[in-house]
């Protein structure tokens, strides 16, 4: 599925104001999608030491059912694409918000590690089909106008989902007396927290059916006069309609469907941008981000922070997470990409390095020592802020603009599947390295995200304020 940017025409694609707010509803009941991502990707933080008890599994079978869900991430975000073309970008938002609904279920109820982890595999799934359908279908109903900034709130709902997830699951961690294990409405404390998303599924299926399929999808399958409808809705009725479905047209008309045989350079290598994009998305999860929304209580809690503590310390880490997304947001077309990429891997590498120095001493009593506690603590948040005002946002922007317009797609989706893989990599590792040694996966982490200033250096070029035609 692919979506076509139109440049503005006089008169057109600036919605009205009495137009705007239904706009806004629209791409925001999309962008929940984004927010059942976050939220979803992070709400595991809160189950993973109530696994390892119940189920007395080592650090390898625990990584293996915590990263699982990313296989059904990466299936469902390269299938999504095709099914949406098939049966609408409206019906498969229903059918992620379906999947989503019961991997929430199942998950909060499983009667086996097995049975747990399928779930995990389903509501991935899931994941990979918001992660592609949101941004599309935003970016095919927003006026030109509105475009970047409507496309923004999928991210923002993202981070938000995060942050959601963290709050829940303190909340109900407090209710049940600080224990992950207990009791709570007849179940433990962690199903509960899995469970928990039924809510926002079943919303963001309700709201599926109270948003316009997107005038693409309509035109493609030779519904012209709805298509003008839906045209007419966002984008006011002083529009020449006729003259933007042909637009519409003309455009998937001369679409050029790359393939992964465009990707392939001499011989059987890819092109040297599509290595860069893949690169682009390797650092962005070699850093080791996934582990503070996946394991931070659990992190906490190794180094002696009792559990209520670790959930609240998980939920300022994704508070700041949305302040940095939000910064990022504001600067991105001012400063450019590049710039605020190497902003943030600077301040990466100090964050990272920092909390390495303070996980290097022995616990006393249980607990770092107070000095290194403190460093660690205030260093995640660092780390977590940089991250967040650079490569959380500039990678997803860069990945969008610096392929040649008859590679775009084909490029994107290899870059966005080696960003799966390197996510489930760093997902699946963390709790055996921890078990080994927890400073030098931190050392680990620094190396890279110092690796990734030369890189972009060397190889990445700024986008800023060029045309997507001008990429070559």
């Amino acid at each position: 599925m692919t979506s076509t940017a139109q440049a503005p025409q006089p008169g057109a694609g600036t919605a009205h104001p009495e137009h705007l707010g239904h706009v806004i509803f629209i791409a925001a009941a999309a962008a929940m999608g984004g927010f059942l991502f976050g939220y979803d990707s992070s709400v595991i933080n809160g189950a993973v030491e109530a696994i390892r008890d119940r189920y007395n599994i080592g650090p390898a079978a625990l990584a293996q059912v915590i990263a699982i869900a990313l296989i059904g991430c990466a299936i469902g975000a390269a299938t999504a694409g095709r099914i949406a073309d098939r049966i609408g970008r409206i019906r498969c938002m229903q059918i992620a918000s379906v999947l989503f609904t019961i991997s929430a279920v199942g998950s909060a109820l499983p009667f086996a590690l097995w049975d747990l982890a399928f779930w995990r595999i389903v509501g991935g799934f899931a994941i990979g089909m918001a992660s592609v359908i949101g941004p599309a279908y935003i970016a095919e109903v927003a006026p030109p106008a509105y475009r970047g900034r409507l496309g923004s709130f999928q991210q923002a709902a993202i981070v938000v989902g995060i942050a959601i997830s963290q709050l829940v699951n303190w909340g109900l961690l407090n209710a049940a007396g600080g224990n992950q294990r207990g009791q709570l409405m007849g179940l433990e404390a962690w199903q509960v927290m899995l469970g928990v998303m039924v809510i926002p599924a079943v919303l963001y299926g309700m709201l599926s059916f109270a948003i316009p399929e997107s005038p693409r999808f309509l035109l493609s399958v030779g519904k012209r006069e709805r298509a003008k409808e839906i045209l007419a809705e966002v984008e006011g009725k002083g529009v020449d309609l006729d003259a933007r479905v042909g637009e519409i047209e003309h455009a998937m008309r001369s679409e050029h469907k790359s393939t992964f045989k465009d990707l392939l350079g001499g011989g059987f290598f890819f092109k040297p941008i599509v290595w860069v994009g893949i690169g682009l998305s390797v650092f962005q999860q070699f850093v080791g981000i996934n582990v503070a929304f996946y394991y931070s209580s659990t992190l906490w809690q190794s180094v002696g922070v009792d559990p209520t503590q670790s959930f609240f310390y998980s939920f300022t880490t994704s508070i700041i997470n949305i302040v940095g997304t939000v910064i990022a947001m504001i600067f991105v077309d001012r400063i450019g990409r590049k710039p605020l990429a190497l902003i943030g891997s600077a301040g990466m590498v100090v964050g990272l390095a920092l909390e390495a120095w303070a996980f290097s001493y022995d616990l006393v009593d249980g607990k770092l020592p107070a000095t290194q506690g403190w460093v660690a603590l205030i260093a995640a948040h660092v780390f977590v802020l940089f991250f967040a005002l650079s490569w959380g946002v500039v990678v997803w922007v860069f990945l969008g603009e610096m392929f040649p317009n008859r590679i775009r797609a084909a490029a994107l989706g290899v870059a966005a599947s080696a960003q799966w893989i390197a996510n489930w990599a760093i997902t699946a590792s963390f709790p055996s390295l921890a078990s080994w040694n927890l400073s030098a996966t931190y050392i680990i982490y620094t190396v890279f995200a110092a690796l990734s200033i030369p890189f972009v250096l060397k190889f990445v070029k700024e986008t800023k304020g060029k045309a997507l035609e001008e990429m070559g």
